[in-house]
């Protein structure tokens, strides 16, 4: 007899995972840390984006690294609890967290691009395919100074190292992250092809 509940009572659980883990996603940590430290509002910085890169236009490198961090963890974190509920529970918890940084309720869903939170989900679920990506993305980033191209390159590529690394589920899951952390860039795109795209800088603030 099919149950009344239409068998949300075996799914309430991914459900309730999804949204814990939106949740933690969604935490500002750029715009928190920037206000603790005085620099006041880092959506009135550079780009306008609350992630590492655009900290990093205050000129306060250890904040910018301190928010590079958090916002890994907390990619990282939900899948790693995640993986004890199974596969599932994982890809759910990773998929979460990244549109949570993306669309983040407490900021009227204007977050950031997800670079950073989406490596912490593949370190998460898949270390090895999380250390390729790291690694993609500094060869890049240091070769052409361009946080934006690298982070397209590494993420852009990673479905094709989770398949290398034999791993489905897991290939379908950085795709689909690839995907909105791309169109995420859709203006970093257009200034790269126009030749328009500011470079990492290491400098002091610009005035």
């Amino acid at each position: 007899m099919p149950s009344p509940m239409g068998g949300f009572e075996y799914t309430w659980p991914f459900y309730l995972g999804g949204v814990l883990a939106y949740l933690v996603g969604s935490i500002p940590f750029g715009l928190l840390l920037t206000r603790a430290a005085g620099l006041g509002d880092i959506r009135k910085v550079g780009s306008g984006n609350i992630g590492a890169t655009n900290v990093l236009r205050t000129g306060n490198k250890k904040l910018a690294a301190l928010t590079l961090l958090l916002d890994a963890l907390k990619g990282a974190v939900p899948v790693l609890i995640a993986t004890n509920f199974g596969p599932d529970m994982a890809v759910i918890a990773g998929a979460a967290t990244v549109i949570g940084h993306i669309a983040p309720v407490w900021l009227r869903f204007r977050g950031g691009k997800g670079v950073a939170t989406t490596l912490g989900v593949l370190f998460g679920i898949a270390w090895p395919l999380g250390l390729i990506a790291c690694a993609v993305w500094l060869v890049i980033a240091f070769s052409t100074r361009y946080s934006s191209l690298a982070a397209l390159i590494a993420l852009g590529s990673s479905p094709g190292f989770a398949l290398l690394l034999g791993d489905r589920q897991i290939a379908w899951l950085a795709g689909f992250l690839a995907v909105i952390v791309i169109l995420k860039h859709h203006a970093n795109v257009r200034r790269l092809l126009t030749g328009q795209e500011s470079k990492i800088s290491l400098g002091k603030r610009a005035k």
